[in-house]
């Protein structure tokens, strides 16, 4: 394979990993780092839960249309082209078949893996780093 698709491949699969994180993780860490820092401003707590119920999932759709769109790009450049019949959800089909069985694009295969990766970074954290209420015995 030509050295620069390769790069170009390898930057997309990259920024759908960084996108799925900052998904997942960053949009709410962010939203509750305002909220917080908002709250130390004003006095009103309220402002600053509804920052985070409005701001955490309106930037989580934004992310989610660009994942999207490097899905989309990824599947065009590297993968099988999208066929305009596929479904949105694919996890609600039957597990029973009937139907054409889909491969994961490159983006299904991409969340998984940076969410097994968060458990196991959380896991990790908990037993090794965690010094909570738990730990100490009530």
């Amino acid at each position: 394979m030509n050295p620069v698709r390769r790069l170009e491949q390898s930057a997309l699969v990259v920024s759908m990993f960084i996108g799925s994180i900052g998904l997942w993780a960053g949009a709410p860490a962010f939203w509750l780092w305002l909220a917080g820092r908002s709250s130390k401003v004003s006095s009103s707590s309220g402002t600053s839960i509804l920052m985070v119920l409005i701001g955490v999932p309106v930037t989580m759709v934004f992310i989610g249309k660009g994942l999207a769109k490097l899905d989309h790009r990824y599947s065009d450049r590297f993968g099988i082209p999208e066929t305009g019949n596929r479904s949105v959800a694919r996890w609600l089909h039957s597990m029973r078949g009937g139907g054409d069985a889909e491969q994961p694009s490159m983006l299904d295969k991409v969340v998984v893996v940076s969410v097994g990766l968060a458990l196991i970074a959380v896991g990790i954290f908990y037993i090794f780093f965690s010094h909570g209420s738990a730990a100490k015995g009530s």
